[in-house]
């Protein structure tokens, strides 16, 4: 606890210790760790890549469709699990 009235008392308006233990916890729940952003920038490529071979094997057909077609590959991606 004493760490908690530490971190209080370093605050501009000095919470009480429930207060500070409420803000703490908000702060862990927001934080990314560098796992979860690698893991962020992984996803983000896979999709780009997905994207790019999905452009690559379209046949002709007006652009809306292929849009709309791709679209619908890369929501399948996510729903999946492959993508995050």
């Amino acid at each position: 606890m004493a760490s908690v009235d530490a971190w209080a008392a370093k605050q501009a308006d000095v919470p009480g210790r429930s207060e500070a233990i409420r803000r703490l916890v908000e702060l862990g729940l927001t934080v990314r760790t560098k796992r979860k952003q690698a893991a962020a920038k992984r996803a983000d490529r896979a999709k780009e890549l997905a994207a790019k071979a999905i452009d690559s094997l379209t046949v002709e057909a007006p652009d809306d469709e292929k849009a709309n077609r791709k679209r619908r590959l890369l929501k399948g991606l996510r729903n999946s699990g492959m993508c995050a």
